[in-house]
């Protein structure tokens, strides 16, 4: 039986080579790494995605729309409208609740400039916590369009803010009887707090950088942590990328996590942080555009023309950078 998580990539595959895709104004499909399909509305481009709120409880419908509106922002594009499914848990959902929930998607809808347009929500059967899944569609002009296909060989490989910010966050809020032992309440406090600073959304720092230099891809690391997302990029390019770990910031309060639970923290689903390539001679100025505003970035690599793979670079030598099958912190809910 599979295990809790994102499915194997060669199953994924399979699935994805049996999809229709037939219709002509479907301009991005389904596809490794491409995380937004793209529809040709004419005069305009529509952007849709979806996506599943399963390890987190906590603020779960504000958590939503961060999610859901990072991926949209990662195509250049504007969220528009939301979609939201909310399946809640019998014995447990008051009336409460789902006032709750719903106050927190309008409020997060209003921060985005997003309309909230419909779904559907039950009380559903055999669920411990509430489940929720979100459609975005965003909006952006055709020659504005950005997708990890247009990542290219002398690329910079940039990354913002740390990793995993999003692991902390979660981990902190779900788990803090495993980590009370080892972190003080001041510690635990901090860590909850990555929810909203240095916070998951990404929305910002993709604008500032579009409008900054030649961005060529974006990507936001979600399950699997940045190494999944730098092997989806290297796949959707179909180039290998070239990459110093040791480079890539991981903020005190997350490596104490990560040791304290034996988390990978490049494994570790990382929303916040957002993974980006520019052409060489944008790269200085897309890197000072951010920083300037007060959101770290920092150079991480290069892209070269060969087969997808992805390389860490260390003291000189190179070494294949292994692929995480699942992600981190769904081995530490399994456990």
């Amino acid at each position: 039986m599979l295990p809790p998580g994102k499915l194997p990539p060669e199953l994924l595959s399979r699935l994805i080579a049996s999809s229709p895709t037939t219709d002509p104004r479907l301009l991005l499909g389904p596809g490794l790494g491409l995380d937004c399909a793209v529809v040709d509305y004419g005069t305009t481009l529509l952007v849709f995605k979806s996506d599943p709120i399963t390890f987190a409880t906590d603020q779960i419908g504000w958590y939503l729309v961060q999610v859901t509106t990072n991926d949209i922002a990662t195509t250049g594009a504007l969220p528009r409208w939301l979609l939201v499914t909310m399946l809640l848990p019998e014995r447990s959902t008051s009336p409460e609740l789902v006032l709750d929930l719903n106050s927190q998607i309008t409020r997060a809808c209003i921060e985005a400039g997003m309309v909230l347009i419909g779904g559907h929500t039950e009380i559903t059967t055999g669920l411990d916590r509430p489940i929720l899944v979100g459609t975005v569609i965003g909006e952006v002009a055709p020659d504005k369009l950005v997708t990890p296909l247009g990542a290219r060989p002398g690329n910079r490989l940039m990354v913002t803010k740390g990793v995993p910010i999003e692991a902390t966050a979660i981990l902190a809020r779900e788990l803090p009887d495993r980590l009370s032992p080892s972190l003080s309440e001041t510690e635990i406090s901090e860590a909850r707090q990555f929810l909203f600073n240095p916070g998951i959304s990404v929305r910002r720092e993709a604008r500032l950088a579009v409008e900054a230099g030649d961005v060529t891809a974006m990507h936001d690391p979600t399950e699997g942590g940045l190494a999944g997302a730098l092997w989806e990029l290297s796949q959707a390019c179909g180039h290998a990328l070239f990459v110093d770990m040791d480079k890539i910031p991981i903020p005190p309060i997350s490596q104490k996590i990560c040791q304290l639970l034996q988390i990978d923290p490049f494994a570790a689903i990382a929303s916040g942080a957002l993974l980006l390539t520019a052409a060489e001679s944008s790269a200085g100025r897309i890197q000072a555009a951010l920083t300037g505003e007060g959101i770290p970035c920092v150079d991480i690599g290069w892209i070269e023309a060969g087969s997808p793979g992805v390389w860490r670079i260390s003291k000189g030598e190179k070494s294949l950078l292994p692929r995480p099958l699942r992600d981190e912190i769904a081995r530490v809910f399994e456990g």
